[in-house]
C-alpha cells in the first residue's frame, strides 16, 4: 500500500466511524424525545388533578362554610324563638294591667 492507499483507507474508516457516531447520536436523541413527550403527559396529568384537588379544596371550604352557617342559623332562631315569648311574655304582662 503506498501513502494515498493508506490515506484513503483512513478517511474511509473515519467517515465510517463518524456515521456510526451519528447513528447512534440520532438514537440518543429519539429516545430522549421520547423521555420529555412521556415527562411532558405527566406534567399535564398532573396539572390537571392539581386543578381539580384546587377546585375540591374549594368546594369543601365552601361546605363547612355552610355547615358552620347551618349551625348558627339553629342558634339563630332559637334565640329568636326566644326573644319572641318575651316580648309575648311582656304583651301579656301589659294586657293584664290595663
Amino acid at each position: 500500500m503506498n501513502a494515498n492507499e493508506k490515506t484513503l483507507t483512513l478517511f474511509t474508516t473515519r467517515v465510517r466511524q463518524l456515521i456510526l457516531q451519528y447513528d447512534e447520536k440520532k438514537r440518543e436523541i429519539n429516545a430522549l424525545q421520547e423521555k420529555l413527550k412521556k415527562r411532558e403527559s405527566q406534567i399535564k396529568e398532573l396539572e390537571a388533578k392539581l386543578s381539580q384537588m384546587q377546585n375540591d379544596y374549594t368546594s369543601l371550604k365552601m361546605a363547612k362554610m355552610i355547615e358552620i352557617s347551618d349551625g348558627d342559623m339553629e342558634d339563630a332562631q332559637k334565640r329568636l324563638s326566644k326573644l319572641i315569648r318575651d316580648v309575648n311574655k311582656c304583651i301579656t304582662l301589659l294586657s293584664e294591667k290595663q
